[in-house]
């Protein structure tokens, strides 16, 4: 008996310890990402991910990082290396789980940065892949308000191209700055970002 409860407390304490070195890793990551070192923030949260298996958000992140890091970047070689590594790691999670809207949402984050990288180019081949990707997220979960912004912000973006009616576009943006006020992130480490955003659109909607 006092085997098996040594066993079993060894066991749990690995656990404990395991999961502690997850939220360190997690924390270092987020503070590195925060101070501006997108680099190291991103390889850590790889590292990370090469470790801890069964959490999506190590890699959501090294995802996350690169894409809006190619949003900001000029150089066509740059932006395709971090869009590039950004879907690689979507990819392994997406191959794990097809019913998680915040890998969608993050899909389509991705094809949004190579439709801005080259919108002549690249309009054509990614906007419907964009709007599907939403619409995968969606009939998961319809009130996750990066999904609800990100569609209807693609759109607005495209708006003067398209015209399309706005109004309907904006109904979503004011629908989804309701639903970030009440979304409740799974874990500390869950996606929440977005609001900003949301009240910026929501902002340009009313001049």
């Amino acid at each position: 008996m006092t085997k098996i409860i040594t066993i079993t407390t060894l066991f749990i304490c690995s656990l404990l310890s395991a999961q502690t070195q997850f939220e360190q890793g997690m924390g270092k990551a987020f503070g590195l990402w925060k101070e501006g070192k997108n680099t190291d923030a991103s390889a850590m949260f790889e590292r990370i991910a090469a470790a801890e298996k069964t959490s999506y958000l190590p890699n959501y992140y090294v995802a996350l990082i690169n894409t809006t890091s190619a949003f900001s970047e000029k150089d066509k070689t740059k932006i395709d290396l971090l869009l590039t590594k950004a879907q690689d790691a979507l990819d392994i999670e997406l191959i794990k789980d097809q019913n998680n809207a915040e890998l969608y949402a993050m899909q389509a984050l991705i094809y949004t940065a190579w439709v801005v990288a080259d919108p002549m180019t690249n309009s054509m081949k990614y906007s419907s892949k964009v709007m599907e990707a939403y619409a995968k997220g969606k009939a998961i979960d319809p009130n996750n308000p990066r999904i609800v912004f990100g569609e209807a912000d693609y759109q607005l973006g495209g708006a003067k191209w398209t015209g399309v009616d706005t109004k309907p576009l904006c109904v979503q943006v004011d629908k989804a700055v309701e639903l970030f006020a009440t979304f409740k992130p799974e874990t500390p480490f869950s996606p929440k970002w977005g609001l900003e955003r949301a009240l910026e659109a929501q902002k340009n909607c009313k001049k």
